[in-house]
C-alpha cells in the first residue's frame, strides 16, 4: 500500500467531510471583531473571514491537478520536487500531488536563508521547486544559480508571480482533476527530509512509501484516533513531526486544523471554535499557555475545552514540572510524549503512552511495530540503569542519507538506527533520555548531561527556558554554563540561581550563569550550536560554587 491510497479512499467514502481547515488569526476581518478573551463562547463563528476549509473530495482533486500538471512538464519517476512554503491549506494537496506523479517530495525548512535553499536544492538534486510569496526575496538572489532546478513554480493568490517563475495556481487550474496514470509501489522512494541541522549542515534523508504508511498506522494506534477526532496542527508541515502526527487524521478520515500562529489565546480559541480533541504542542507553547493562565491574561471559563481529550508533546525532552502544572489546569487531559527523529520518520518509534502519567520524564517504550535497545560503543546492550546510546529498529527507519554513504554507515548498523541520544532504561522498561551524545559535557573527567540540569532549573518559578552548554576551560577541559531566559517582568540574580542549584550534586552545578533569550528552531529544539558560537569566545568567569 502507498500513502496516496488513503487520500483517495477518504475522497470516495466521505467526499463532503471537512479534511483541512486553515485558521489565520493575523488576517484582517470584515466584521471588525477582534481576537479577545472575553465571552469567546458567544463569539464562536465558524465562517469568519480568517477561516478557509477543504473537503476530502477537493483535497484529492487538487492533488490530482498538481500531479497531472507536473506530468505535462515531463517529470519522471523519482524526479525531486521541493516545497518551500509556510503552513497553509494548499501545502498538503501539493505534497500529495507530487507523490501521485511518481515524484519524490522534498520539503524545505521555511527558515532557510538563500544560501541554505541553494545548498539543499543542490544536495537533493531538486529539479522543480514550488515556493510561496514569503520567499520571493530569498529566491531573487539565488534563482539564477539553482542550476539543477530547471522549473520554479510560484504559489500565491495576491502577489505577482516573479518573472523567473511560473504561476502554479493558474497553471494547475487547467489540469485534469482525474486520477493519474502512475502506478506507485510501497518500496518506491517517496520523500527526502532534511535533518534539523542542529549539529551542522542538514543531511538529506531518504524514505520509502512504506515508511509513510507505517507512520499513519503508528499514530492512529498510539492515540486511538477515530473519524470524530479533530487534530490541531501548529508546527511546520515541512518537518516530519507535524506531518506524521497529521497522518493519524489521514488514516482515520478525520478533520485537521492548521493554525497559523502560536499565541496562547489563538490556540485556545481555535480549540473552542473548531472543537479540537487532540493538540500537539511544543514545550515553549505549553509553557506560554500556562504562564498566560497563571498571570491572569487567560481565563479558561471563556473557552470550551471539554472535548479536548489529548495533549501531547514531542521534539525535545519534556520537563516533568511542566506536565505537573498542565494537569493542575487540565486535570482531565490524557498526556503523551513522543520521541523520534527525521531518520526514523518522526515521532512514534518510542512513546510514553496515554496511560503512563506516573512515568512522566520518560520518553516511554518502543512504539507500535518498533524495537529499541540501549547500547555501548561496541554494540553490546547496557545493564538496566546504565547510560548508553539509544538504537531503534522499525518500519520507519530511513533508507539512508542521500549521496552520503559515510554518514549513513555511521548511524545505520544493519537494521538498527543509532540515534545519537544517550539514554537509560528503568526496571519497568521505560526509556529515559539523558542527553544528545554530542552535547555531553566532559568536565574534569566527569560526564555531565545538560538535560538533567535543564530539567532541574525549569522547576524554578522564575525561569521560562534554559539551555546548558559546555564552554572551554584550560584546567577542566569544559565547564557547564546555563543560559537562562527569565519569565517576563521577573528578575533574578546569579547568586539566587546558584543558591537554587545547591540541591544538585556539586559537579552538576553550572559554573557560569548567563541571562539571555534561548534560540529554538521551528520544531522547538534548542539551537545549541548557535549558543556555543555565541558564548564560547567570551571571557570565562566561573560562578562561585558553594561547598
Amino acid at each position: 500500500m502507498v500513502i496516496t491510497e488513503f487520500l483517495e479512499r477518504n475522497a470516495r467514502y466521505n467526499p463532503s467531510g471537512e479534511a483541512l481547515v486553515e485558521i489565520n488569526p493575523t488576517e484582517e476581518r470584515d466584521n471588525a471583531q477582534t481576537w479577545r478573551e472575553a465571552s469567546l463562547i458567544e463569539l464562536a463563528l465558524p465562517d469568519m473571514p480568517y477561516r478557509r476549509s477543504m473537503t476530502w473530495r477537493r483535497f484529492d482533486r487538487m492533488a490530482n491537478r498538481i500531479g497531472n500538471f507536473l506530468l505535462t512538464r515531463n517529470v519522471k519517476r523519482g524526479t525531486k520536487v521541493g516545497i518551500l512554503m509556510m503552513n497553509c491549506i494548499e501545502w498538503l494537496p501539493i505534497y500529495f500531488g507530487i507523490l501521485k506523479a511518481g515524484c519524490v517530495v522534498v520539503p524545505l525548512n521555511f527558515r532557510y536563508a538563500s544560501d541554505e535553499i541553494q545548498y539543499c536544492c543542490d544536495l537533493a538534486d531538486i529539479e522543480i521547486l514550488i515556493f510561496g510569496p514569503e520567499f520571493i526575496e530569498r529566491m531573487d538572489s539565488v534563482h539564477d544559480s539553482l542550476e539543477k532546478t530547471y522549473l520554479k513554480l510560484y504559489v500565491g493568490f495576491k502577489d505577482k508571480c516573479p518573472d523567473y517563475a511560473e504561476d502554479l495556481t493558474e497553471l494547475s487550474r487547467f489540469a485534469s482533476s482525474g486520477n493519474l496514470p502512475i502506478e506507485l509501489h510501497e518500496n518506491d522512494v517517496a520523500a527526502i527530509y532534511f535533518s534539523s541541522g542542529t549539529t551542522g549542515f542538514p543531511k538529506a534523508i531518504l524514505h520509502k512509501h512504506s515508511a509513510l504508511v507505517a507512520s499513519c498506522e503508528t499514530e492512529a494506534n498510539h492515540h486511538g484516533q477515530t473519524a470524530d477526532d479533530v487534530f490541531l496542527c501548529i508546527p511546520p508541515l515541512y518537518h516530519t513531526g507535524a506531518k506524521m502526527h497529521w497522518f493519524g487524521s489521514l488514516i482515520t478520515c478525520s478533520k485537521a486544523v492548521i493554525l497559523k500562529g502560536v499565541k496562547p489565546e489563538w490556540i485556545l480559541r481555535t480549540v473552542t471554535e473548531e472543537k479540537c480533541t487532540i493538540v500537539w504542542l511544543l514545550v515553549p507553547w505549553a509553557q506560554d499557555i500556562l504562564d498566560a493562565i497563571d498571570d491572569g491574561r487567560i481565563d479558561l471559563k471563556h473557552y470550551l475545552t471539554d472535548q479536548w481529550r489529548l495533549m501531547h508533546i514531542g521534539a525535545q525532552p519534556v520537563p516533568p514540572s511542566l506536565i505537573k502544572r498542565w494537569k493542575k489546569h487540565f486535570p482531565n487531559h490524557k498526556y503523551d510524549t513522543n520521541y523520534g527523529l527525521s531518520e526514523s520518520l518522526g515521532p512514534g518509534c518510542v512513546h510514553l503512552g496515554v496511560d503512563n502519567i506516573d512515568k512522566v520524564g520518560a520518553i516511554g517504550k518502543p512504539g507500535y511495530h518498533w524495537e529499541a535497545k540501549i547500547v555501548r560503543e561496541d554494540g553490546s546492550e547496557v545493564e538496566k540503569g546504565e547510560v548508553g546510546e539509544l538504537a531503534v529498529k522499525g518500519p520507519g527507519v530511513m533508507i539512508g542519507y542521500y549521496k552520503n554513504k559515510e554518514a549513513t554507515d555511521e548511524i545505520l548498523k544493519g537494521e538498527w538506527l543509532w540515534t545519537g541520544d544517550m539514554a537509560k532504561v528503568d526496571d519497568d522498561g521505560f526509556i529515559y533520555l539523558v542527553d544528545r551524545k554530542k552535547d555531553v559535557i566532559i568536565s574534569g573527567g566527569e560526564n555531565i548531561y545538560p538535560v538533567q540540569i535543564e530539567d532541574f532549573l525549569r522547576a524554578n518559578d522564575k525561569i521560562k527556558d534554559v539551555a546548558v552548554i559546555g564552554l572551554p576551560d584550560a584546567r577542566l577541559g569544559e565547564i557547564s554554563a546555563a543560559i537562562i531566559e527569565l519569565k517576563p517582568n521577573v528578575d533574578a540574580s546569579e547568586e539566587e540561581i546558584n543558591e537554587f542549584c545547591m540541591e544538585l550534586p556539586r559537579y552538576k552545578r553550572p559554573r557560569k550563569i548567563i541571562f539571555a533569550d534561548i534560540p529554538r528552531n521551528p520544531t522547538g529544539k534548542i539551537e545549541k550550536p548557535v549558543l556555543r558560537e555565541r558564548y564560547c569566545d567570551m571571557p570565562l568567569v566561573e560562578a562561585q560554587i558553594k561547598s
